[in-house]
């Protein structure tokens, strides 16, 4: 997909002046660059000192271990999954080459690539993917845990290799800050977890390829920064990626402005992409994720080389931790809510470790478990080594004690997110806030008062996810559109206007009116009510109320305004087989060997049908990562809606 006239108009009438000024120096910067690449300072004596303290190995659990090290046997003989494209080259791989379209990027000026032109470059998702190095990682964390220096040398022989194929400003791995941020981070984490074995500073610190790549990552990081309406969770990854080199690896003259540089960004970024309530304000829960891994990545290195971090930075942190412990449902899953790349900030550990349960983990040895915290069982290889390194918070000696909440919040104002909980495992997710963060949005999707409904951390009215970014533009348009979540479309649009696959020119407003996640001192019913002005001449409004007693759940939506064609939809998750008769469906699953039912009665003012694994259009799919889908069945009303009627919807839980 090759990026039109109409989408660089549309693109620049979002931002603001500043911004625009920034990127014409980035520009002209770019254009400088093309013939003038310098060789880099000298560095003689190098060392590196930010290891791990003695003992933190021994605290690993001997399970998760068991797990890193079948990931890194798997990767040794060359496999490895991304995206949903299983890879069977990983032994020697081609870091141009991309295996889903199999299409190899070209060569050349960095900033000439057409990097979001499938046809030229390949899905350019998968050729990123593996050069973040964080499979690297793996492989050093597994000779850290045994000292089999087999793992060792294929980290060793695989850097060597990229270093050489990738030279500063050559090809795609030089365009985007967030891959550079993100690799060097994981290169920092190599050099640590590598430290026991004798070839490690001839890697790193007694290698003048080494020593030239992380300079010029540093360079670039330092003069390209994404700037304005784009200065998301990327410029987070960045200003990590470039605080933990320059702490870690602080072995050139521009070191110390470069970390000091880093620091202020990380500071000033990450409050302004999280909500005073804790959430990420891009409303994506992935990105979430990403962003606290990559800020508590960047404080190990801070405690590490002993830096002073401002206290708003832990205090940030700690806030997002709370707030994760709050909204995941009694498995540990957080919402499914706008895009999703499987992105991390650290990988270190094996498939099968619960992402959000290693981080739950992380945030009780650094900042100490609420008594309403959910319980997390799961092992893990990171936190035991992010431990060691972060200050405890109440030992960081670096502000004042924090009020945190005494109780588990469920509605979170700032971001318009509601959980409503029942004592028998029923966790809902009410969506009545912002569209997205920044002037773009560039994460949201058009998801205007949707509603997420699990069972025992079953999917059963669910949010589709995400699928894809590039290439695909009828599926990115799908995954992201109104029809594509468990809420109501008027006249075929959506809420919110795209105006490119990261780009929203129009965005719905939202408000909630009312949040009663308590039922009042008799633990009643809950309550949630929300509107949105997406189509203009009309006002949706959503009412929703969960009796926990009854195990019964209730949405009504209304339309004020001039009304239209309406559809409204829910999207079954995979797991769910759907029975639909005239307007009721009954919906069967099984959890744990044991089966479950519920009964979802439908409004009988619309006319219903079930879709599954529809491709002209999309329609009854999900997506459970990044480049995976599945057949899944949606179910969609249509008719007409206007303010002299009402959709009530009821969806009864059976044992």
């Amino acid at each position: 997909m090759t990026t039109s006239a109409g989408w660089y108009l549309r693109r620049l009438s979002r931002m603001g002046p500043r911004e625009v000024g920034g990127r014409v120096g980035d520009a002209v910067r770019r254009r400088r660059w093309r013939s003038a690449l310098p060789d880099g300072p000298a560095v003689t004596g190098a060392r590196f000192t930010a290891v791990l303290p003695a003992g933190t190995l021994d605290a690993v659990p001997p399970d998760a271990a068991k797990r890193l090290v079948a990931e890194a046997d798997r990767l040794m003989a060359g496999h490895a999954e991304y995206f949903g494209v299983d890879r069977d080259d990983l032994a020697e791989p081609d870091w141009w080459y991309d295996p889903k379209t199999g299409r190899r990027a070209p060569q050349g000026y960095a900033f000439d690539m057409p990097y979001r032109d499938e046809n030229a470059v390949g899905d350019i998702k998968q050729i990123w993917e593996l050069s973040r190095h964080q499979y690297l990682t793996v492989l050093a964390a597994a000779y850290a845990v045994t000292g089999d220096e087999r793992y060792a040398e294929r980290v060793a022989a695989h850097l060597r290799t990229w270093w050489a194929a990738n030279a500063p400003l050559r090809g795609v791995h030089w365009i985007s800050g967030i891959e550079l941020g993100i690799r060097l981070l994981s290169w920092v984490w190599i050099r640590r977890l590598l430290d026991g074995w004798p070839g490690a500073a001839g890697l790193f610190e007694g290698n003048p390829v080494a020593l030239h790549q992380i300079w010029h990552h540093q360079r670039w990081l330092a003069a390209f920064p994404s700037r304005g309406s784009s200065a998301n969770n990327h410029i987070v990854a960045e200003a990590a990626g470039q605080f933990a080199a320059a702490c870690a690896f602080g072995w050139f003259p521009s070191s110390a402005r470069w970390r000091d540089d880093a620091l202020r960004s990380l500071e000033r970024h990450l409050r302004s992409n999280t909500f005073g309530s804790g959430l990420n304000r891009e409303l994506a829960t992935e990105y979430h994720g990403l962003v606290l891994e990559l800020a508590l990545a960047a404080v190990a290195e801070a405690d590490a080389a002993d830096v002073p971090v401002p206290a708003s930075v832990r205090l940030v942190l700690l806030r997002m931790t709370d707030a994760l412990a709050a909204i995941v449902d009694n498995r540990l899953r957080p919402p499914r809510q706008g895009d999703a790349d499987d992105g991390h900030g650290l990988i270190v550990d094996g498939a099968g470790t619960d992402r959000w349960a290693s981080l739950l983990a992380t945030g009780d040895a650094v900042f100490g478990r609420l008594d309403w915290w959910p319980e997390v069982t799961g092992t893990d290889v990171r936190t035991p080594l992010l431990a060691a390194l972060v200050r405890p918070y109440a030992k960081s000696g670096t502000g004042p004690a924090v009020t945190r909440p005494a109780a588990r919040p469920a509605h979170f104002a700032d971001a318009g997110m509601t959980i409503l909980r029942g004592p028998a495992r029923i966790w809902v997710r009410c969506d009545g806030g912002p569209h997205g963060f920044l002037s773009i949005a560039a994460h949201a999707h058009a998801d205007a008062l949707s509603v997420e409904v699990r069972h025992d951390g079953v999917d059963v009215l669910a949010d589709p996810g995400t699928f894809c970014y590039h290439g695909q533009p009828a599926w990115r348009q799908y995954f992201r559109s109104t029809l594509g979540h468990n809420t109501l479309q008027l006249d075929g649009g959506d809420q919110s206007v795209s105006g490119g696959p990261f780009l929203w020119t129009r965005h719905a407003r939202s408000r909630v009116l009312a949040a009663d996640t308590s039922g009042g001192s008799a633990g009643g019913t809950l309550r949630w009510c929300a509107e949105h002005d997406g189509y203009q001449r009309s006002v949706h409004r959503r009412r929703v109320e969960l009796d926990p007693a009854a195990e019964e759940l209730r949405v009504v939506d209304e339309v004020r305004g001039a009304g239209g064609a309406a559809r409204l939809a829910f999207h079954l998750g995979p797991a769910i087989t759907a029975d639909l008769v005239e307007n009721r469906a009954v919906l069967t699953w099984t959890r744990d060997g044991e089966d479950r039912s519920a009964v979802l009665d439908l409004p009988g003012q619309l006319s219903w049908r079930a879709h599954r694994g529809e491709t002209d259009p999309p329609l009854g799919w999900y997506s459970a990562g990044f480049g995976r889908k599945e057949p899944s069945t949606t179910l969609i009303g249509t008719g007409f809606a206007d303010s002299a009627q009402g959709f009530t919807t009821v969806l009864r839980f059976r044992g």
